[in-house]
């Protein structure tokens, strides 16, 4: 200090109120979360999964069966295999196999555990009703046919409240709404510019959310299909959205401008600009998001990958937390997913994946546990969730009326099977009209394939008319012979 020099004493640094050095850590139940596989005698072997490189998941599960989409020549098919039915597969397993084009989705009905909903590139939707116990010879006759797209049939959609409500999306670039009560569509969306990329509903299925290949996210009325919101993603191009339940909020899974892989959260009644976006990595394959509405769990598992990311959501900042990752070598065509009724409460299993590996030809059930010592009912992990019991009717949703899903205790009734029965309308074939089109005039097609299968058709056609034409012409000279004869014996007379 220098000479004449005040001395004051250093200024200690503020503290603000409630600031504390330590690190701050996240409490949570869900922290230690891990995926546990199946034993090999508990997997699925010798599966001939489909090769298709259409961005679906090609699995389909519920409390009772397995379905899997298969390699099948002169058409399309998929296996639907008994859970308890673990082990090896005999190649001439019975399929499902009505089809005459490849299987693109499959997806079961929530309400009924044996009705089955398909899609193909035959420009069909099919329900199909698999018997007790599994199928024991090859089934090629629907419940249900379901025509009105004009091109293949990417994706088929249940209504998350109403039994018997079913959106399809083809690659006409439409969405169609079908009341299976009557096996007719009743509604057409038709704002969408490109291929639909992916549909979710929210809780109470009275909104519906699609990604596109034009790059926008649209959220629609469905039943008015008013656009009620819309984004244009430039720098985050969306491939697949999911509803957060209740939360407002939608999650989509992307590129950015870097073609790197990210995610993106949104408010769904603002999508000017997401909430957050987070880069994920630099591959290439088609990020799956799926959420889990009572743990609050998000997974995201990559086309390709052998890893599954999990974080837990809130609606407060940071939004996104990262919980753990599970990893495996081997990489997955696609994942199903089991419904909460169907899982194994005592071992503390909040989420069950069943992994394709194609390679192997293996289905792998993944099952995410929270480690606890004690073996009770765990009731903080497992609130009242959406059970097997539909809501509303189709006549009560397309008037106008929502609610939420009629829940249950896992505790209790997770053994208890439904009552609602599926019973298939008996319908005469006719043009179908919807907002004044006919969905099944005559489309000029598109690709070569569609071109063939058109031209086979009406060869047939044309075949089977000339052959109405020579039984008229025989038919007519019947009559004019009988006529002669008539008037012969008439001037006899």
């Amino acid at each position: 200090m220098r000479k004449g020099e005040i001395f004051r004493p250093a200024e200690q640094p503020q503290v603000l109120e409630g600031m504390s050095w330590r690190p701050q850590y996240r409490s949570s139940k869900f922290r230690n979360v891990y995926g546990k596989v199946a034993n090999r005698e508990h997997c699925f072997d010798g599966v001939p999964i489909t090769k298709n490189v259409h961005d679906n998941h090609f699995c389909a599960v519920n409390a009772r069966f397995l379905a899997i989409v298969t390699e099948s020549a002169g058409g399309g098919s998929f296996l639907v295999i008994p859970l308890e039915q673990t082990g090896r597969i005999e190649p001439n397993y019975p399929k499902v196999c009505g089809h005459q084009g490849h299987v693109l989705d499959i997806k079961w009905n929530p309400f009924i555990d044996n009705i089955i909903a398909s899609c193909s590139e035959d420009t069909s939707v099919r329900i199909w009703e698999i018997p007790e116990g599994g199928l024991k010879r090859n089934m090629t006759v629907a419940l249900l046919e379901l025509h009105g797209h004009s091109r293949r049939v990417g994706l088929v959609e249940w209504h998350p409240t109403t039994n018997n409500i079913l959106l399809s999306a083809g690659y006409d670039y439409k969405v169609l709404i079908w009341n299976l009560d009557v096996g007719e569509p009743v509604k057409m969306i038709d704002c969408h510019s490109d291929v639909i990329l992916c549909m979710s509903f929210n809780t109470d299925g009275s909104l519906l959310t699609t990604t596109c290949k034009d790059k926008k996210l649209r959220v629609i009325e469905p039943r008015s299909g008013r656009v009620l919101q819309e984004a244009n993603c430039k720098n985050h191009r969306v491939n697949r959205v999911v509803y957060l339940g209740n939360m407002k909020r939608l999650l989509t899974t992307g590129v950015s401008r870097w073609n790197t892989r990210q995610i993106a959260l949104w408010d769904q009644e603002d999508l000017s600009m997401p909430l957050i976006e987070e880069e994920i990595d630099g591959l290439s394959g088609l990020l799956f998001p799926f959420y889990d509405a009572d743990t609050h769990m998000l997974y995201l598992a990559g086309k390709g990958d052998g890893n599954i990311r999990y974080y837990e959501v809130s609606t407060e900042k940071p939004y996104l937390s990262y919980l753990m990752e599970f990893r495996s070598p081997a990489p997955q065509k696609g994942l199903g997913v089991m419904p909460k009724h169907g899982l194994d409460v005592s071992a503390c299993e909040v989420f069950r994946f069943y992994k394709l590996v194609t390679l192997k030809g293996l289905i792998e059930p993944i099952s995410m546990i929270v480690p606890r010592r004690s073996d009770s009912y765990q009731e903080d992990i497992y609130p009242m969730t959406p059970g097997t019991e539909p809501a509303l009717t189709p006549d009560e949703w397309l008037g106008g009326i929502n609610r939420d899903p009629v829940l249950m205790s896992l505790k209790e009734g997770y053994k208890k099977s439904s009552k609602v029965v599926f019973k298939a309308p008996i319908r005469e074939k006719k043009s179908i009209v919807v907002n004044g089109i006919d969905l099944l005039e005559n489309v000029p097609p598109r690709t070569e394939n569609e071109l063939l299968r058109m031209f086979f058709r009406q060869q047939d056609e044309i075949r089977r008319l000339k052959e109405e034409l020579i039984q008229k012409d025989i038919r007519l000279r019947q009559l004019q012979l009988e006529l002669n004869n008539l008037r012969n014996s008439s001037k006899n007379c």
